[in-house]
């Protein structure tokens, strides 16, 4: 793969159209808000998690999340590179991929998902360790989306110990 371009490109809605790279790794559109797209990728993956628990088990639906994060990678790849930024921030397909994996896991309720979409932004933002660490070792599309990964993993974490404290 070649290395991304010296100058960033601002994404607008002609890039998201011009690769499906760019469509996935840009959210379908919501990477291109121009306030916090991270945080409108993670809302993204509430009515996608409200869509595929209609018709799928929740098994299933951390399996939907786990090719997600697999496409994610290429196409996180491969938009870096015609962004010309390694992790762009309309890039938010990991956000989508990870929250959508937090949503498959945690307890039902829309208190529970507004609760677990706090933790997961707050450690998707704060990067506590190591994953600050592993989001700037680990290069290309699979490091943009491994921080996001473990942020899901942190955020688990919260939910099961909060869960075990409320019950």
């Amino acid at each position: 793969m070649t290395e991304p371009a010296t100058k960033t490109v601002r994404p607008d809605m002609a890039f998201l159209l011009s690769h499906p790279a760019h469509w996935i790794a840009l959210g379908g559109g919501s990477g291109l808000s121009p306030y916090a797209p991270g945080t409108v990728g993670t809302l993204v993956a509430i009515p996608l998690h409200m869509i595929l628990i209609g018709w799928l088990d929740a098994a299933a639906v951390l399996a939907v999340a786990g090719a997600l994060f697999l496409i994610g990678c290429w196409a996180s790849a491969r938009t870096a590179i015609d962004l010309g930024e390694v992790d762009h921030g309309g890039i938010n397909i990991d956000e989508i991929a990870a929250f959508l994996a937090v949503l498959a896991i945690a307890p039902d309720g829309w208190l529970w998902q507004a609760f677990a979409f706090g933790v997961f932004r707050f450690f998707d933002i704060v990067k506590p360790p190591p994953i600050r660490f592993f989001e700037r070792s680990i290069p290309g599309g699979f490091g943009v989306m491994f921080d996001d990964l473990l942020a899901a993993g942190y955020t688990l974490l919260v939910l099961v110990i909060t869960y075990r404290v409320l019950a």
